[in-house]
């Protein structure tokens, strides 16, 4: 949104011949000279925290990410990592000392300077005290301040994933320590930031109103290339309906995900798309027991959901079939997973077997869920097997190891947290996985992937990665279904909205995004 006002120190605009004459000048300067530049985005879900570090926002990631920043990132449109913070790393031949250095010339919003010992007091509150986000530094034995300008982190064991750990949307960030030792009530600050926030980023959080808005403000002492918006205003706006309204009627600039693919093709003038490849992937994960869980029935049903049959009806030219249990953009695998044609020989099998019902749970209320699920089931129905598919409460896919319940099958989206494959099979895959929902175990996969997580040869870590892959599928435990594209649904014009792979869809990157006019 662009709005234009004139700076008068008086008050007396109009009043003299030097006023007039005033007025006249100013109206020969440049219109930017006047504008306020104001991106304004929608919320669906509010924000938990605006701690970097003990939350898992979903939403709100490029809020965090255009507010903290990090040693590393993804660079914009791809899973190249480049340096943040840190200029540049060394990494030792044992694979277990980091060495960052710093960037010089960079300030906290509160003007205290970045230093070593300022990064060191961060990756310590995120790997010490419990909190949400101390997981991804588990592995780090060691943080020290080698001079004001170099930080050591060294491992306890060979990590190759490691930087795109750090280069994770949800990757550590550096706050400030002047905030943190100012407003620490024996919590380590954890209630303060919450609704707070003090780091180096190109904006400042100005306003957080839980329930209703946020708002980021442009930092004018950013250390790197200043951003185009002066200002981010985001607004909750739960219902995607209101949201595509609100866009149509020009009261937001985007609806940064979930808009409806069905109305894609069908946009009214000034509204555009931007998409890009992204590691969103839909699948089936299946229930030891359930009728999925017979190869033989699996071995049918798989020709009637084969993707490829129903992928493009759903979400137009935006979605291909997974290629293997990792994205497609994260593995490119030699040998595919493939889905038989010959729904005749799958109809013949099923009737032989008897009558199959199959029960599908859908993770989310999402229309993508439902859509999926009502095309599974008409493909189903085409070889014999009656299923049904019904929303499960929030949080239940969480405990369906413990739930006799439990539906057959969990349709999911299976996104990893970096765009490393040891991300995703350590999250979704193996035994003691935090997101392995029917708590599968498959041993032999699991020593390839660990083996694979050894490998710093990117084609033969990924000839692991893929061989582990193919036995989790071929055991049943998952069905990758499609990769779906970040789709972003805006005024026409907005450009470089800096779409990273890695990050949960419609995270617009807001200190890329600018108009083109």
């Amino acid at each position: 949104m662009r709005s234009s006002g004139i700076f008068d120190p008086t008050g007396r605009f109009g009043r003299g011949v030097f006023l007039v004459g005033l007025f006249a000048a100013l109206l020969t300067l440049a219109p930017s000279a006047f504008a306020l530049e104001i991106l304004r985005i929608p919320y669906a879900m509010d924000i938990g925290t605006f701690d970097p570090d003990n939350g898992f926002e979903v939403d709100a990631v490029s809020a965090l990410n255009n507010v903290y920043e990090g040693l590393v990132e993804y660079a914009p449109g791809s899973t190249r990592i480049v340096g943040l913070l840190a200029k540049q790393w060394t990494i030792s031949p044992d694979g277990l000392d980091y060495t960052f250095f710093l960037r010089d010339g960079v300030k906290f919003h509160d003007g205290t300077a970045l230093t070593a010992q300022a990064v060191v007091t961060s990756l310590k509150r995120r790997r010490d005290y419990g909190l949400v986000l101390s997981y991804t530094l588990g592995n780090v034995a060691v943080v020290e301040a080698k001079d004001d300008r170099t930080v050591i982190l060294r491992l306890k064991r060979p990590q190759p994933s490691f930087l795109d750990v750090l280069a994770s949307a949800w990757g550590p960030k550096v706050i400030s320590p002047r905030a943190l030792a100012e407003h620490d009530a024996s919590d380590k600050a954890t209630r303060w930031l919450e609704e707070h926030a003090v780091g180096t980023g190109p904006f400042k959080l100005s306003e957080f109103k839980r329930g209703e808005r946020y708002s980021l403000e442009r930092n004018a002492t950013y250390w790197g290339q200043l951003p185009y918006f002066d200002r981010i205003e985001m607004a909750l706006v739960p219902d995607i309906g209101q949201q595509v309204l609100k866009l149509k009627v020009g009261e937001i600039d985007a609806v940064p995900t979930n808009f409806p693919f069905a109305q894609l093709n069908h946009l009214p003038a000034g509204i555009d798309v931007s998409a890009a490849p992204s590691m969103t992937q839909f699948a089936l994960f299946i229930k030891p027991s359930s009728p999925l869980d017979r190869p033989d029935v699996r071995r049918a049903a798989l020709a009637a959901i084969n993707p490829s049959l129903w992928a493009r009806d759903i979400f137009g030219p935006y979605a291909t079939p997974s290629k293997s249990a990792y994205q497609n953009l994260m593995l490119n695998p030699k040998d595919p997973n493939g889905f038989p044609s010959d729904i005749a020989a799958a109809r013949n099998a099923i009737a032989n077997l008897g009558e199959i019902k199959l029960t599908i749970g859908l993770h989310s209320a999402k229309a993508s869920y439902a859509h999926i699920s009502d095309r599974l089931i008409a493909q189903l129905a085409q070889i014999g097997i009656k299923a049904t598919a019904h929303v499960l409460p929030p949080g239940a896919a969480y405990n369906l190891r413990s739930n006799p319940n439990a539906p057959d099958v969990l349709l999911t989206i299976s996104s990893p947290d970096a765009a490393h494959p040891e991300n995703q099979a350590k999250a979704f895959f193996t035994r003691d996985a935090p997101l392995n929902f029917y708590g599968r175990n498959l041993p032999e996969a699991d020593a390839i992937v660990d083996e694979a997580g050894t490998k710093t040869d990117i084609p033969e870590r990924n000839k692991l990665y893929e061989k582990a892959g193919r036995l989790y599928v071929e055991a049943g435990h998952l069905i990758p279904l499609v990769d779906v594209d970040d789709v972003v649904v805006h005024a026409s014009g907005l450009v470089d909205l800096g779409l990273r792979p890695a990050f949960p869809p419609g995270n617009i990157d807001f200190a890329t995004v600018r108009w083109a006019h």
